[in-house]
């Protein structure tokens, strides 16, 4: 009986992980090109919030994109106004020929996966985040829609055994 308790536990907290549709906005305006928007440079400002909604981090980065024989390297700078995290991630960013993006980072410990749909791209991966003096594996599934050729917005839940402990919204805007 006890072995139903858990069960039953674990699938009403993975029920708390926001699962999005992608096919929903297959036929949705602007496409986003992924590459387009991100060969250049791209400022972007954030917040973090955990699971009760308090501000954990506010933040801006400035994002250089440089696109070449199909692959995207962004370098990225942060600049925190409330809470600390990476000062740099490169991430390097391919796509496979049947559509599905391929990436990684420099402090991503495992490949980071993507699709396009229309004008949103879903982008997910794990990380190792510090927390309290020690790191806590956590996945990001990163949701981004595009505004029109310049402005995105980027939606991310972070997610321990499926339960979502925090969020990040991030806008961002092409410069170049």
């Amino acid at each position: 009986m006890q072995r139903y308790g858990a069960a039953m536990l674990i699938l009403m907290l993975a029920a708390c992980a926001p699962r999005l549709d992608g096919t929903l906005y297959d036929q949705q305006q602007p496409r986003f090109d992924l590459f387009a928007f991100f060969d250049g440079d791209v400022r972007a400002w954030g917040i973090v919030q955990g699971r009760d909604g308090e501000l954990i981090q506010r933040f801006t980065v400035d994002i250089n994109g440089r696109l070449s024989d199909g692959v995207l390297t962004l370098d990225e700078t942060f600049v925190y106004g409330l809470g600390n995290g990476p000062e740099k991630r490169i991430w390097t960013i391919g796509r496979e020929p049947d559509g599905p993006y391929r990436g990684s980072a420099t402090d991503i410990p495992g490949p980071a996966q993507g699709r396009a749909y229309g004008n949103a791209f879903y982008w997910t991966y794990g990380i190792d985040l510090p927390w309290r003096g020690t790191t806590v594996s956590v996945t990001f599934d990163d949701w981004i829609w595009a505004f029109d050729a310049r402005r995105i917005v980027n939606r991310s839940y972070i997610t321990k055994f499926g339960v979502t402990v925090a969020e990040v919204t991030i806008f961002m805007e092409k410069r170049s």
